[in-house]
């Protein structure tokens, strides 16, 4: 990977593989579900992504991934792509084909190429001659994963290893924001130590990787993770108005007293209404519009996918998010050839619903504004303490 040559970041870059379209972690799990072809297929369609601004994922090597995992983790994961099962003591130790962390075809081809993909990201960002510069790996936000086991669907941790290849190229000040409904837990400890990197979680409380009904513990507004991070836990319901809001009263004022040289956005669409992994009722508009407020705050700019678990929804967030990055208008109602894409999805889980008609036929979902409660104008007053 090193010695592929330099992309030219002159306008935003998408880096995707067709991996994604033929894989899935096996029927009934949540992603079960076509994603990150599905955002491609729309930008594709919609004529937002001709070639020259797209370029194939490599697959990140066993050294590569080394720099964060541990060898024996990796190794195993390899071995149980190649096999196609996990015996017991490897279950265990490594926490895969358990928990949902299954055994699957390409279990270690597909995150190794998410990965790919971020390590590359931050190779093109950190040598970039022209600035701004905008990377978006939807593949990409597998914020979960452990140096040594898998955890949370994730078996390695690209945004780690992103923000690793950033920091060895010679940057000093980065900024992760998470935006998914769980908190960015394997980020945050990756670097709690580190005062190069500052890390923030906007999530449902007491949702898992927190202790349910805990929002105090890890994740909760007083885990700064030794001063580094910062957590912002929110209810359900947590709405429109509300997400603005935090972005304009806490993120915004944390991102610009960090003065980051990077920032890295992962943008999990499992906030949004539509989706069942999660009680929060975002609009994918919010998400666009927040990433369209914090983008100006750094040079280079990484963003990334997340959770995500409605085949429509996060198929059309993602590619609101590539439009976010390019400035591209979002059409009102989307043309026969993108429609045609929704339409071909298919959703067997069981927490699936009936797609309504707009998830066919339009990109941005209606807004979802609502009064902004005082446990968020609480929390965005706790944050911005020193």
């Amino acid at each position: 990977m090193e010695g592929s040559p330099v992309q030219a970041l002159d306008r935003p870059l998408l880096i995707g593989s067709e991996i994604y379209r033929r894989s899935t972690y096996g029927s009934g799990h949540p992603l079960a579900i076509p994603r990150v072809s599905t955002a491609i297929d729309l930008c594709r369609a919609l004529g937002w992504l001709p070639a020259e601004h797209y370029m194939d994922s490599p697959r990140a090597t066993p050294a590569e991934l080394a720099r964060f995992h541990e060898p024996d983790y990796v190794a195993a994961l390899q071995a149980a792509e190649a096999r196609q099962e996990v015996g017991a003591e490897a279950r265990e130790r490594f926490n895969i084909g358990v928990n949902g962390n299954p055994v699957f075809p390409e279990i270690f081809s597909r995150p190794a190429t998410a990965c790919g993909a971020s390590i590359l990201a931050a190779r093109l960002l950190a040598e970039a001659t022209v600035l701004p510069a905008t990377v978006y790996s939807p593949a990409g936000g597998t914020h979960h994963g452990r140096p040594g086991r898998a955890s949370g669907f994730c078996y390695f941790n690209d945004p780690v290893l992103a923000i690793l290849g950033l920091l060895d190229r010679g940057l000093e000040r980065v900024f992760y924001l998470d935006l998914d409904a769980h908190h960015g837990d394997g980020v945050q400890d990756a670097f709690a130590a580190d005062a190069r990197v500052f890390t923030l979680s906007i999530h449902e409380g007491g949702r898992w990787p927190m202790r349910p009904r805990d929002w105090i513990g890890p994740g909760g507004l007083a885990d700064r993770a030794g001063g580094a991070a910062r957590n912002l836990p929110v209810p359900e319901g947590f709405n429109d108005s509300e997400l603005a809001w935090l972005v304009e009263a806490a993120v915004l004022p944390l991102v610009e007293r960090f003065q980051p040289q990077a920032l890295v956005v992962q943008c999990g669409a499992d906030a949004l209404e539509d989706d069942p992994q999660s009680r929060l009722s975002l609009s994918n508009g919010a998400l666009w519009q927040a990433l369209a407020a914090v983008l100006p705050s750094a040079p280079r700019r990484l963003v990334l996918g997340g959770g995500g678990y409605n085949p429509w929804s996060v198929g059309r967030a993602w590619a609101g998010v590539w439009a976010t990055v390019n400035g591209f208008e979002v059409p009102e109602r989307l043309p026969a050839e993108a429609e045609a894409v929704l339409r071909a999805l298919d959703w067997r889980h069981r927490r699936a619903k009936d797609p309504p008609p707009r998830w066919f036929t339009t990109l941005a979902d209606p807004p979802r504004p609502g009064p902004v409660r005082e446990t968020i104008r609480a929390a965005a007053r706790a944050v911005l303490e020193a």
